[in-house]
């Protein structure tokens, strides 16, 4: 029953916000560029397929791949910064690290990055955030809520 680790006095043994923020941006930049490369793939072959396999037909699926690719990173890596910049202010202003930041976080940054759409791309947006979020929280305490109703079941 002993500590795998030595931590100094007073340290967290849970990594907060800010440390999990560097994991999260590299980790959405990464997923969206696979995505996106697949994607890009998909498209190439969609739009070339009336070209017989040589080169230019080679390049321009390649192109279509690293362009598909790097769009997705952007916008997945963009989201992530937003999101872990919002989450880390919100948890430095309240104080406290729970599910209701995680909540508020993911519907700023929905509203931030649809906020050029108007009052209805923000409430969309918004909206959006609010319920990926939300499914998040949902999913990151289900075994906590399933144990508290089996125990008021009984």
């Amino acid at each position: 029953d002993t500590d795998e680790f030595i931590l100094p006095t007073g340290a967290n043994k849970t990594r907060g916000r800010f440390e999990l923020a560097f994991f999260t941006i590299g980790g959405c930049c990464m997923t969206g560029a696979a995505f996106g490369a697949m994607n890009g793939l998909r498209l190439g072959l969609k739009e070339t397929q009336n070209m017989p396999w040589s080169k230019p037909r080679n390049v321009q699926i390649l192109n279509m791949v690293t362009r598909q690719g790097a769009l997705w990173a952007n916008t997945l890596g963009s989201l992530a910064l937003l999101y872990s910049a919002f989450g880390v202010i919100i948890e430095k202003t309240r104080g406290a690290e729970d599910d209701l930041n995680t909540v508020a976080a993911g519907t700023m940054t929905g509203m931030l990055y649809k906020c050029t759409g108007g009052v209805r791309g923000v409430a969309r947006g918004g909206l959006a955030g609010l319920a990926l979020s939300s499914l998040y929280a949902l999913y990151n305490n289900w075994e906590h809520m399933k144990g508290s109703l089996l125990q008021q079941s009984l």
